[in-house]
């Protein structure tokens, strides 16, 4: 297996990488029962060289649904029924989510509501409170 380059600083080690094919579900016949057509791509996010630690935070922040017990990054791709193209869809997920990791967010202004969505809010607010008003028990004796 070969590293995965982002851009010409930042390097996935194959140390860092570790990848495991298993047998897809869904459908494909018996093909599917036969072929491990399924990728697991492990990364190793501390072993990622020139990744800046801002960066790593934020990726970090990206797949903290996808890390294992150890801090493994576990990059799943059943997409295509060939393990091949499984394993390249896997490495150029991980290059794009370092990519998107690499760029810092934008920070936010506070602006002051704009005129109109103060008049929507306090109409929806009338407008509810007027159903509310309509549901309540009216004396018809």
């Amino acid at each position: 297996m070969d590293p995965i380059t982002v851009t010409d600083q930042i390097l996935v080690p194959v140390d860092a990488l570790a990848f495991k094919a298993v047998r897809a579900g869904g459908p494909g016949g018996q093909n599917v029962n036969k072929v491990s057509s399924k990728v697991e791509l492990r990364v190793n996010l501390e072993m990622i060289s020139g990744l800046h630690p801002e960066a790593l935070a934020r990726l970090r922040h990206a797949v903290r649904n996808q890390l294992d017990a150890e801090g493994w990054w576990i990059v799943v791709v059943a997409r295509s029924r060939d393990q091949v193209r499984n394993l390249e869809a896997a490495r150029a997920r991980v290059q794009q989510a370092i990519l998107t990791a690499m760029v810092p967010p934008v920070p936010r202004r506070a602006t002051r509501p704009t005129r109109a969505s103060q008049v929507r809010r306090l109409e929806a607010k009338r407008r509810a409170g007027d159903r509310k008003r309509g549901r309540k028990a009216g004396g018809d004796d």
